[in-house]
This record gives C-alpha cells, structure tokens and sequence, in this order.
C-alpha cells in the first residue's frame, strides 16, 4: 500500500541524556528515522533534551526543541506547530512513556495527532508481567512458570510455590534496572523489596530461573499488510542470567540448530502479528534449553530497542530508517534496499561474515561497586568488530575495546593463579572471557569451563585453539623464522602484531616487518546484506586475511577521521557527533571523507554518512594498513576525544599528516607538568604544582606546595584517577594507585585552590585569530569534574574584569599552543583573580552544548578551519542567547546501589540534559543554585 499522504508533518521524540540502559543507540535510531521521514517529503520536529547528539543538531530535522521530555514541551509544539503525526518509537523507553502519558492525558486527541509506528496496546502488553506471560500462552508459546506480585507477601507466597533459584524482574523498568536472580530464600526479601521498589507500579514478576539455558534475539520489521522479516539473529555467547546489554554477543547464531531456528523464526513471527496493530521494528527475545532445545520466549519489546542499532550495522540494512517509512504505510515489498538499490526491503540480509559486540563497563568510576553482572545492566558502552571467523571477529573486539587489550589475552594482563581464575568463572565479572582463555592456557579442561559458566562448548573449544596455536608460536624464537602459513593462520585468527610479539618476547615492529615481507596483509571486504549475491555499492568495509580486496581506492584527494571508540564515562556521543560533523566538512571541502570507528551505536558509523566506513578497531595495526591502502592527505584526530589523541605521537612518529593543532603542542598540554612550565613561562597564573615519579618526590612536593593537594596522573581523561588528599597518609596511598594502574604516567601534585569558583571557556583559532565560542560559568566549586558540574551559558556571577581577562589568557594560550582548530580552557577563579587549570587543544565535552546554545555551526567551522579550508574571517559568527543555557549532568547510580555518590575531581556522570531559563529567577535555576553539590573529600 502506497504511504498516507495525509501526514505531512512528523514529530519524533528522543530519548533524552545517556543513562545506562538506554544510550546513544536511540540517537543513531532517531537520526536515521528523521533522515527517512525527510526523504519522502515529510517536515520532521523533534524534541529531546540532550545537547550532546547529532539528532538535535540543524542537519538532521527542520525544527529542532531543546525542551525537557514532559507533556507540558508537547503541548508547547503542538500550540506552536501543525503537527500529523508522532513517532514515539525511536526514543527507548523514555519516549514510549511519553506518548502513552501523553495519550492518557488526551493530548494526543485534542490535537488530533495520530500515533504512528507503535500500538499503546502493544506496549502495554508487553510491559505488563503477566499480561504478556498470558498473551503468550494463549496463542500456544512456552513461558517460564511465573506469578505477579504487588506487595511483599504476594512476592513471598509466588516464591513458595516455584522454589530456588527464580528470578525477579520488575515492571516498567529500563535495563533489568531492580531485577536479578535469587539463589536461596535468605537473598530473597531484600531482592524483592528492590525489585517493587524500581517498578514505578509496584509490581514485579516471579520467575524461575533457567539458569545456564542459552539466550537468543531477533530484530524484525513489520508493515501494515502483515509482512514479517528477521533482519538478524543474534546469539548470546553468555547463558541466560547475563542482561543483554552486558553479554558478549555473536551474529549469526553459531550453535543454533536450524530446526529450533525454524522454530523461533515461526514463534516470532506469529508473536509480532499477535501485538495489535502496528507497522515498525521489534525485538523479541528467546531462551533455548541446551540439553532439549525447548524454546521459552522472555519478553517482547515492540519498537526499536537497543539492539536494533547493532542489527543495523551487523547487517547493512538500516533498519530505523524503514521503520520510519512503514510507519507512513509503506509495505516492505515497496521499498528498495538501499545497500544493492535494486533488491526488495523485503528481502532478509544474508551474513557471510562474524560479528562480535563487547560491552564496555567503567566500574572503577563507582567506588563501591562490584563488577558481578546479572539481570540489571551495568555497561556503559559497547564495541563491535566484524572478521570472516568468530575468532578473528572476537579478537578485533578485544583490540576496540580501549582497556589496553592486544586482543584475547596473549598480553600484560593475563591471571596465572588456577584458584583466582577459577573464581572469577563462576562469578560473571566484566573479565570473564579473558579468564576463559588463562584457564584453557593453565590446562584446566574445556568441560570444566563449560560445566561452571554453563557457555556452550563450541566457544570454549575456539578459545583453546587459540591456546593450541599459541604453543605452536612458542617453537621460533625469532619474527625471521615464523613460517608463511602459521602467520597467515594467526592472522585470520585475529592474532595482532603485538601480542605475536608479546608471546615471543620480542619487539612488535620486528613482527610487522617479517609479516610485510612475506606478502601478508589485510584485505576489505564490503558489508552488503546479502554475501555477495547481489551486486552492491556500499562504501562500508572490513579487515581479513582471505583473498580478494573489495575496497578500491579513488583518485580523490582524501582525509581520514578517527572515531572515539566506545562509550565510556569522561568520553561520550558529544565527540561522536564531533566527527559526524567534520566528515560533512570534509565533504563539502572538496574532499572524500573516510572514518575509522568500532562504536556500533554512533550516528559517524552509519554507512552513508561517510564517503567510506571502515568498520575497525582504532587501533594503531588497522589504522595504518588502511593509512597505506587509502593514501590519504592526513588524518583528523581532534574530534575523536582521547581515543584518537592518544595516537598523535604514531602519527608523529611515520610522518603522517595530522590536520590542525601539531602534535607538539598537543603533547604539551596533555604533559600537566611541561603545560604548567608554559605558563609560568608567560606569567599566566597557575595553582602551584610539582611533577613526581616516585613517593618521595610526591610527598615533597606536597608539603612545598601546602595541602590539599590535587593528584593526577598525565594524559588522562575525565579526571581518570584525579583525587584530592590532605595529608601525607592519604598521598601515598593514592600516588602507588597511580603507579600500580598507569605504570608508565608522571603524577602531577597541584596545590587545591579550596572554595573556588570554576569556569571555561571554548574557541576556534586559526592561527591568526581567536574567536571565542562561549565563556560557561560551573555552579559546582573548582574540586568538581566539569562533566559532573552543572554550567551555565553565559556566566551569571563573573565580574567584567574577570571575563575580560579570561578572554586574555585563552587568546594568548592558543597562540601559543600554535593552535589549528578547537582549543578548551579550563579555569579557577578566586578572590577575583584567574587561574588556568588546563587547556585541551581539541574538541570537547562542550562544544556541542554550546554549538546548540548559541544555534551555531561551530564543528562545521572548526573541522574546516582544520584542514585548512576556511579562516575565521570567512564567517559572521554571533554569540546570541535570549537567557541563559544550563547543561546538567545525569548519573546512572541507580544501577550500582552501594555506590559512593559524592562528586570529586573523577567524572562520574553518563550523560547530560540541556535547559534554557530566561532570567536568573527561574525555579530551575534557583533549585540547582541552592542545592548544588557539597564537595566532601573523598
């Protein structure tokens, strides 16, 4: 059927500021989805209230409201704005919640706006416990056993009649958040008062465990006429009891017989027919028991969920983007698939490839936390690596993950004690497939593994051939002697250079060298949904060992821009979008724009927002082959956050061309000590510091410098390990942390300037001129993260005088830091006098605040200044703001109960929230002003 002309205008809802549970994927959905809808013609609003995503940027809606998620915002548009329809299913939870407020409330009715893409019905019965355990029954699928309960001894009385273990899984809630296993009776009442406490309706379901059972998903899309098709299955290689969000997970399915494949595509099909009246995406999860292969369904989650952007990028097809279009009525057999162009939307994607994704966790950042994972997800991030084996795939992942992995093992960081490894197997830990390997290594036996993680043994025995051929390596004892075929074979398993070097004890680049000189090196194969069958011109590739190269080169002069890896606390979707801006700089500059990222959630890995994607660790080994392959002009790396950055010296080092600021001045500000010598140097007042290298030097220049003293370690990012202490006790306790953790960094004591304020400020320079971007005053004192610091834009308290001098000290530092591009400068003030704190010559956490407060194209401006395209004088740039602009922090505590909540020098938060007030009166304003954050020593 042809798509309802009589919507003309959409309206999609976001999903708000990056919480655990629910993050940057649902700004890759809600982009791809306003990108569709703008295809056919539609004029899209959308509303969220997180400053740091493309998906409120100018480029991807015609009106963009920066407005908290409440009823009250819609009602504004709505009054503003003829609206036709609303697509709640972009956002996560957060906007269904929304729109089924809103529908309650008879908003929806009033306005005589049409929800689209999603059945309330739906929703509400996949949400409700029970409902859905009975929906599913009713038309002939397996569930659990389970009870709802809505009071505690409702909970105890359900518990009786199942017995140990059971699972507790609260309603409406985001991320499993409240829900997890209980093994005896003596766990269960304090799980049971958490899980009724994080349901927003009290109730919570009752369930037994299926413990050691193995957990599957589909993705699928529907259309208005019925039509059903799996887009991609995916296995979780962690058995049921490890939320989804937390597990390793592989596509496609490695040890799913077909026939029980056959089955659950059945089941889900029906399933999703069965869920009232709705044209979209969908997310059904399974678990199968591996002794019987008896399929049991777990949940149902009828939109667009977290993995729909990873099926995305596993698979080629975007599956937001035809979301969107059957939302406006379109059938699947209408619509092209935009990978091949002349093959059916209809038609499912055929895989002839591996893909691994690996969560990331930050646990060191929640003192307090333990890093056992269950039912409540706890990652913060994740990576996805792509091989043409499992192993290859799962060792590229390893590579992406940014925790200093050569890949699985094979490095520094490998267990040697039987009795500490066998622990952590049995209790699930961030680590855990690292101690499969350490394991297998110390000979304990494939069955035993199997037996204590319950993972199914054909991914235990891949992991013991990488043992296997581990001891093979160990027979040559120089790079010269490896022959041909075994390193060929340790390269298509995924082996790097470094940890070829590592086993050998010898150095990487001697391996490197050997390898180049027997021929063997990567080739690029083309992601295209249906493994080769159909021709296709996707420009989204690869690395492998195995035959052809399907990655041409062009004749384009062309930069490279590296992406930020994963999403981890003090690195975010702000320098994401970062990047998705400078590529389209570097596009219309003339250029063609390549990326280099591993980050599957992110709008910058979309596969045409690129000339070219490679889908890649960025990791030095796959950057530089891709670096000799493409020829490229130079690479942008100050849009990619300290992933990238940490690169420059590599760069530096092969003389390849870094676009903007030069390394040595890069290097400068990130060395605390060589920057605090700058400024001494030009009479820029600075807290007073010293750089030590052991406790003895710590300790001395502490008690020179007076207490409290901040401590940090060199080239580091956000606050990663800063601490203020104050005394010698608490300093030396600290200082050996560093040591122990970041062996190879400097520590750098400042003298804490107690009860000051804090402000910063963010610029463009083009090497001749300094155009100031936005000053933004801290609510919280200096001794408070800026990341975790509520800021105001523009300063409320400041004098003139300090302003002007602020101005002063940012001009002369980006001269002198011989600065091409965004430079951020930190500051303390104090009794009216400035103190420089530090300078990021690079994109920061800010910039895409202020770029939204001030509705300015200031990353398109910067990225071109950096690559030399424009000069600050080519643009009229005006600093306007009716009011004021606060950027709020968000945390995700929730998730880790026995947490230390106190804020500190170490950023702590996941995501933030923009508000715009129109005087310093505001309710809003005054509630954060009088209840900001007491800084206690930690």
């Amino acid at each position: 059927m042809p798509k309802d002309t009589s919507i003309k205008s959409v309206l999609i809802i976001g999903s708000g500021p990056i919480i655990i549970g629910q993050a940057c994927e649902f700004d890759y959905s809600g982009t791809q989805a306003a990108r569709s809808l703008r295809e056919e013609g539609v004029e899209v609003s959308l509303i969220n209230s997180n400053p740091a995503t493309i998906m409120t940027d100018p480029v991807t809606a015609e009106h963009i409201y920066l407005k908290p998620l409440t009823p009250e915002s819609l009602i504004e548009i709505l009054e503003e704005r003829q609206i036709d329809a609303v697509l709640p299913t972009m956002g996560g939870q957060t906007a269904l919640n929304l729109a089924i407020e809103a529908g309650d409330m008879g908003i929806w009715d009033k306005y005589n706006v049409k929800l689209i893409g999603v059945d309330l019905a739906a929703i509400e019965l996949a949400e409700n416990r029970e409902a859905f355990r009975e929906h599913a029954v009713k038309i002939g699928m397996k569930v659990a056993p389970s009870f709802i309960a809505n009071s505690f001894l409702e909970g105890k009385e359900a518990a009786q009649k199942i017995g140990f273990p059971l699972v507790i899984r609260p309603s409406y809630t985001l991320g499993g958040t409240g829900g997890g296993f209980v093994h005896t009776a003596d766990e269960f009442d304090e799980a049971l008062k958490r899980g009724l406490d994080a349901s927003p309706t009290h109730e919570v379901l009752v369930e037994q465990a299926v413990l050691g059972w193995k957990e599957y998903e589909l993705e699928l899309l529907r259309d208005a006429n019925d039509n059903v098709a799996i887009i991609c299955t995916v296995e979780n290689l962690d058995p049921m009891g490890i939320h989804t969000g937390d597990s390793i997970t592989v596509a496609p399915s490695m040890t799913l017989a077909d026939t029980t494949f056959q089955q659950m595509r059945n089941e889900g099909i029906m399933l999703m027919r069965s869920m009232g009246n709705f044209a979209g995406g969908c997310n059904i999860q399974f678990s199968v028991n591996p002794e019987t292969e008896d399929v049991i369904v777990i949940e149902i989650n009828p939109r667009v969920s977290r993995s729909s952007a990873l099926a995305s990028k596993a698979t080629g097809y975007p599956i937001a983007k035809v979301a969107a279009k059957l939302a406006l009525g379109y059938t699947l057999d209408e619509l092209k698939n935009q990978i091949t162009g002349n093959t059916s939307a209809f038609f499912e994607p055929t895989l002839d490839y591996v893909i691994v994704k690996m969560p990331r966790w930050n646990f060191n950042k929640f003192q307090g936390s333990v890093n056992t994972l269950g039912l409540s997800m706890k990652s913060v991030g994740e990576v996805m690596a792509i091989g043409r084996s499992f192993q290859e795939a799962l060792q590229k992942a390893c590579q992406s993950q940014e925790n200093n992995r050569m890949g699985l093992g094979a490095d520094k960081k490998e267990w040697i004690r039987t009795e500490d490894i066998l622990e952590r197997l049995e209790r699930v830990g961030d680590d855990r497939i690292y101690r499969i390997k350490d394991a297998l290594r110390l000979g304990v036996p494939a069955k035993s593994i199997c037996n204590i993680t319950h993972i199914d043994p054909w991914y235990v025995e891949q992991i013991k051939e990488l043992v296997e051929i581990e001891k093979e390596l160990l027979r040559y004892n120089v790079a010269e002697d490896i022959p041909a075929s075994l390193m060929r074979q340790l390269k298509s398993m995924g082996y790097s250079d470094a940890q070829i070097a590592w086993i050998m004890r010898i150095e990487e680049d001697q391996v490197r060298a050997h390898r180049k000189s027997l021929g063997i090196r990567r080739t690029y194969k083309m992601v295209d949904t249906c493994a080769a069958e159909f021709e296709a011109q996707t420009p989204y590739f690869y690395s492998t060992f195995d035959g052809e190269n399907e990655s041409i080169p062009s004749d384009k002069k062309k930069i490279i821009v590296l992406g930020s890896g994963p999403n981890r606390i003090g690195q975010g979707i702000e320098f994401d979008y970062c990047c998705v801006h400078g590529l389209l700089a570097i596009k219309e500059a003339g250029y063609e724009a390549i990326m280099i990222n591993c980050n599957p959630e992110t709008v910058s890995t979309d596969f045409d927002v690129a000339d070219k994607l490679y889908f890649e660790p960025v990791f030095w080994e796959h950057i530089e082959e891709i670096i000799e392959l493409e020829q490229p002009e130079g690479v942008v790396i100050q849009l990619g956050g300290q992933t990238a950055l940490k690169l420059a010296e590599k760069f530096h080092e092969h003389g390849i061309k870094i676009f903007g600021t030069a390394y040595e001045a890069m290097d400068m500000a990130e060395d605390r000590g060589a920057f605090s010598d700058l400024l001494k140097e030009m009479d820029i007042p600075y807290p007073d510091y010293g750089v030590a290298e052991t406790i003895e030097e710590a300790t001395a220049i502490a008690n020179k410098v007076g207490y409290p003293v901040l401590i940090r370690p060199s080239y580091v990012l956000g606050g990663q390990r800063m601490k203020i202490v104050i005394n010698d006790q608490e300093l030396e306790r600290h200082v050996l942390s560093i040591f122990k953790h970041l062996p190879d960094n400097k520590v750098l004591i400042d003298h804490f300037l107690e009860r000051a304020k804090e402000a910063e400020i963010d610029s463009i320079c083009d090497g001749e001129d300094v155009h100031i971007m936005g000053i933004m005053e801290h609510i919280e004192p200096a001794g408070i993260h800026s990341g975790d610091s509520s800021a105001v834009l523009p300063t409320y308290s400041l004098s003139d005088q300090v302003l002007e001098t602020m101005k002063d000290y940012t001009r002369r530092l980006a001269m002198a830091l011989n600065t091409v591009g965004l430079i951020n400068i930190q500051f303390a003030i104090k009794d009216e006098k400035v103190y420089v704190i530090e300078a990021n010559p690079r994109a920061s956490r800010t910039t895409p605040f202020i770029a939204k407060a001030y509705n300015q194209p200031y990353l398109n401006i910067a990225s071109k200044v950096m690559i030399g395209a424009a000069k600050l004088k080519d643009y009229k740039m005006e600093n306007k703001l009716d009011g004021y602009a606060i950027k709020v922090p968000v945390f995700s505590f929730d998730k880790f109960p026995n947490v230390d909540k106190r804020l500190g020098p170490e950023m702590k938060s996941t995501g933030e929230a923009i508000r715009f007030i129109d005087d310093l009166n505001d309710p809003f304003f005054r509630e954060l002003d009088r209840n900001r954050s007491v800084f206690l020593y930690q």
